[in-house]
């Protein structure tokens, strides 16, 4: 997949939420160094994209999730640039903690098993109508900026 301006959220929740959950110092100083790589590609492709160095076509990449709608209905997740971010990491720490359980599967009970997955598949389609939102939102800003029109 091509880096998006959501793609990179994405994974800078997802060492926010490593760092989160570990003590290990080994781990925490890699985890460090992720984080300050991913915060300065952000703000290199911020700047390539307002600078026109990434083409407009490349802003955006729609995971196009083929699914089910019946049976795995998903909100519609919606609001500025900093909302639906937010809103990724939030979504990001649910996932964590329901991808927590299938690491000890045997563990839940049969009764919620199908529960879990459901979860985690639902989860996921929220979490990527985040990336194409911010993705979205990021293509606007970029498009009004270089025509010189108010957000």
């Amino acid at each position: 997949m091509s880096e998006t301006m959501g793609s990179l959220c994405d994974k800078l929740t997802i060492v926010k939420l490593k760092q989160w959950h570990t003590q290990d110092a080994g781990k925490l100083e890699s985890l460090s160094k992720q984080e300050q790589q991913l915060k300065a590609e952000i703000d290199e492709f911020i700047y390539d994209a307002v600078t026109g160095r990434i083409p407009l076509d490349r802003l955006t990449f729609e995971a196009n999730k083929v699914y089910s709608g019946v049976g795995n209905e998903v909100r519609e997740i919606s609001g500025s640039l900093g909302e639906v971010f937010s809103e990724l990491a939030e979504i990001n720490c649910k996932l964590w903690h329901e991808q927590e359980k299938v690491y000890e599967f045997e563990k839940v009970p049969v009764s919620e098993k199908d529960q879990v997955v459901k979860q985690l598949a639902i989860l996921n389609l929220e979490r990527n109508q985040c990336i194409d939102k911010i993705n979205s939102h990021f293509y606007s800003f970029i498009v009004r900026s270089k025509h010189n029109t108010p957000c």
